[in-house]
């Protein structure tokens, strides 16, 4: 007989997410993947979400520019289990996000994982 223990803990979507450090001397952003995901709200409505950025980044700044360039809403979040701040977008705004991070350079396009539907 095979046990049921591994079916009783729930699935965690961002526990893959990895956490930013912040080297030595200098900064050096070591911030693993960058996950950006989409949420359906109700409706047609959805929202964008953005994990994985390091701590060491603005995220104020980065969020300012990318509401004004694509002419969406957004707000930085506190995650309550990582600890981490969390970027969120009103809308689909992965495509946008993605093209963002990595014309300003603040990630690499191969650490960027866009999930959703």
């Amino acid at each position: 007989m095979s046990t049921l223990g591994s079916l009783a803990q729930p699935f965690d979507p961002f526990a893959d997410a990895a956490t930013a450090e912040v080297g030595g001397g200098a900064v050096k952003l070591d911030q693993g993947y960058v996950h950006i995901r989409i949420q359906q709200r109700n409706g047609r409505k959805s929202i964008t979400t953005v994990t994985g950025l390091a701590k060491a980044l603005d995220l104020k700044k980065i969020l300012k520019a990318i509401k004004k360039e694509h002419c969406c809403n957004g707000t930085v979040l506190k995650d309550e289990e990582t600890e981490s701040e969390v970027l969120q977008f009103q809308g689909d705004q992965r495509e946008a996000v993605k093209t963002f991070l990595i014309k300003e350079e603040i990630c690499e396009k191969d650490t960027v994982k866009v999930h959703g539907f």
